[in-house]
C-alpha cells in the first residue's frame, strides 16, 4: 500500500512534542515495515532528514509555509486532497490533530490532547475558532482516531461523543538513547540541578514551579533549576516571576535546544520535575524514567498512566506540595536509588516499534518485520 503522511504542520524546533512524535514514529515505521510505501507531505520549513533513509520513504515538498497557520490549514483542506489523488495514496495518516476533510482516501488522525476545549483560556482569542473548527472536522471525518492516552480518549468522548467506535489508544514510545543515558548516569557525581522540560505555555504551571523552587532553595541553596523548551505564550510571565523571586542566578531558561544538548541535560540532571496542570501524554516524564532520574510529577490522571508509582506526585496547585516533593527528590536516598532501576523498568513498557505496529494496523497495513 501507499500511505500519505500529512506533515504540513511541522516546523522544526517550533511545535514541541508533536515533532518528536512524528520523527520517532517514522523511524519506527521504517524499522518494522519493509513492504509499504510512505509519501511524506511537508512544508517549506521542514528539513530533508524528516524522511527516514529508506527507499520506501519519500519527502514531498509542498508550496506552503506552516509558520502562517491559516494558509497552511487552507492548503491542507483544498490542495492536499488533489496531491493525494494524483499520487494514488491508499490512506492518509495525520499525526498532528488535523487533516483534509474532503479527501476520498481513508484518514487516520492522531489527537494528542484537547486542551483547546479543556482550557480555552490558554489560547489566543483569534486562534480558538480555528482550533475548534478544524479539530472537530478531523474528528468528524477521520475513519480512525488515535488517542495517545486514556485521558485524551476520555476527552474525545466528552467533546466528540460521535467518535466512540473509532478511537484506539496508542501511547508514545521512548527514545532508546535515554536508557543508555541511564547507564552513564550511574557513574556520575551529583550535579545539584533540577531539570524541567517544557514549552513555556500557561498549562505548564511554571510560575508556580519557580515559586516552589524558590522556597526549596532556601533550604538547599546549592540547587539550580533548568527549564528546557521553546519559549511560548507564558514566557513573559515566567521571566517576571524569576526576577520577582530573585531567582535569576538559579533558574535558567534554555529556549529551543538540539536533541544532543537535551541528552546532555538528562545525563547531568540530579532530578526531574513537571508541574503541568494538563497534558495529553507526558513524553519528557517517560524519557526521565528511562534515564533513571528521580522524578516528581503533577497528580493528574495522564501522568498516572505514564509513571504509575515510579515518580513522586504532588498537587500542581499547591506551592508547598511542590516544594515538599523537591525536597524529597534531593534528600530521599531510598527513592533516588529505586528510581535508577524502577524508572527504566516502567519506561520499557513504552516502545516506538510497538506504537508503529499498532498504528500500521489501524491503517490496514500488512507488515513484514525487519530481520
Amino acid at each position: 500500500m501507499r500511505i500519505g503522511v500529512n506533515a504540513l504542520y511541522l516546523i522544526p524546533g517550533k511545535v514541541g512534542g508533536t515533532e518528536i512524535y512524528l520523527r520517532s514514529l517514522l523511524k519506527a515505521l521504517a524499522s518494522v515495515d519493509t513492504c509499504n510505501e510512505y509519501l511524506i507531505y511537508a512544508n517549506f520549513e521542514a528539513d530533508a532528514e524528516l524522511a527516514p533513509a529508506s527507499p520506501r520513504f519519500r519527502l514531498i515538498r509542498c508550496h506552503v509555509k506552516a509558520s502562517f497557520r491559516p494558509w497552511r490549514m487552507i492548503y491542507e483542506q483544498v490542495a492536499l486532497p488533489f496531491l493525494l489523488a494524483a499520487d494514488k495514496v491508499d490512506a492518509i495518516f495525520n499525526p498532528g490533530f488535523t487533516g483534509p476533510a474532503l479527501c476520498c482516501r481513508p484518514s487516520i488522525t492522531v489527537f494528542h490532547d484537547l486542551q483547546h476545549r479543556r482550557f480555552p483560556e490558554f489560547f489566543r482569542w483569534h486562534e480558538r475558532p480555528f482550533w475548534r473548527f478544524f479539530l472537530w472536522l478531523a474528528a468528524r471525518h477521520s475513519k480512525r482516531i488515535i488517542a495517545v492516552s486514556q485521558a485524551t480518549r476520555r476527552d474525545l468522548l466528552l467533546f466528540y461523543p460521535f467518535t466512540q467506535t473509532r478511537i484506539t489508544v496508542i501511547p508514545h514510545g521512548v527514545d532508546p538513547e535515554f536508557f543508555e543515558i541511564g547507564v552513564r548516569r550511574g557513574s556520575r557525581p551529583r550535579s545539584f540541578f533540577v531539570l524541567a522540560v517544557a514549552t513555556i505555555h500557561p498549562h505548564k504551571n511554571l510560575e508556580r514551579l519557580i515559586d516552589a523552587f524558590a522556597h526549596f532553595r532556601q533550604r538547599r541553596p546549592a540547587y539550580r533549576l533548568v527549564i528546557a523548551g521553546l519559549r511560548g505564550n507564558a514566557s513573559k510571565q515566567v521571566e517576571m516571576a524569576i526576577h520577582r523571586l530573585n531567582c535569576a542566578d538559579a533558574v535558567e531558561i534554555t529556549g529551543w535546544i538540539s536533541r544532543s544538548t537535551l541528552y546532555n541535560l538528562f545525563e547531568e540532571a540530579d532530578a526531574f520535575i513537571t508541574a503541568s496542570i494538563f497534558e495529553g501524554f507526558g513524553m519528557p516524564i517517560l524519557e526521565a524514567l528511562a534515564a533513571g532520574i528521580p522524578c516528581g510529577v503533577s497528580r493528574i490522571p495522564v501522568f498516572g498512566e505514564v509513571a504509575a508509582d515510579a515518580a513522586l506526585c504532588f498537587d500542581p496547585f499547591s506551592t508547598d506540595d511542590i516544594a515538599r516533593v523537591l525536597l524529597r527528590l534531593a534528600d530521599d536516598e531510598e527513592f533516588r536509588s529505586r528510581a535508577r532501576t524502577y524508572g527504566p523498568q516502567r519506561a520499557r513498557r513504552f516502545r516506538w516499534e510497538c506504537a508503529a505496529q499498532r498504528i500500521a494496523k489501524e491503517m490496514g497495513l500488512t507488515l513484514t518485520a525487519a530481520e
